[in-house]
């Protein structure tokens, strides 16, 4: 069973930067197209991000022109740089892969990110 452990976040002000990390073990990682989630108090988990194997990414609308995600195969590891950050950003971030019927794997603990003054 793959473990997910994310790590990066932090309280950040509004327009500040941060830079999440995502490091999963076991050998399956290189094949899955992998994808940055997040969830806010009371709302529901949302896909925002996601890069496949090879590279190619796509990005939800509201956070489009300002994240990119990134994979490190050989590392086992996704990225997310977040750039511009916005109130609205605060939530816990959580990586998974996708499968054909949703995540893919158990959630890791996920890493809050609070945007704030």
């Amino acid at each position: 069973q793959v473990q997910l452990v994310e790590s990066g976040g932090g309280l950040v002000q509004p327009g500040g930067s941060l830079r999440l990390s995502c490091a999963a073990s076991g050998s399956a990682f290189s094949i899955y197209v992998m994808g940055w989630y997040r969830q806010a108090p009371g709302k529901q988990r949302e896909l925002v991000a996601t890069v496949a194997s090879g590279g190619k990414t796509g990005y939800s609308d509201s956070v489009k022109g300002r994240f990119t995600i990134s994979r490190d195969n050989a590392k086992n590891t996704v990225f997310l740089q977040m750039n511009s950050l916005k109130p609205e950003d605060t939530a816990v971030y959580y990586c998974n892969a996708l499968g054909t019927r949703g995540p893919q794997w158990d959630w890791g603990q996920g890493t809050q990110v609070t945007v704030s003054s």
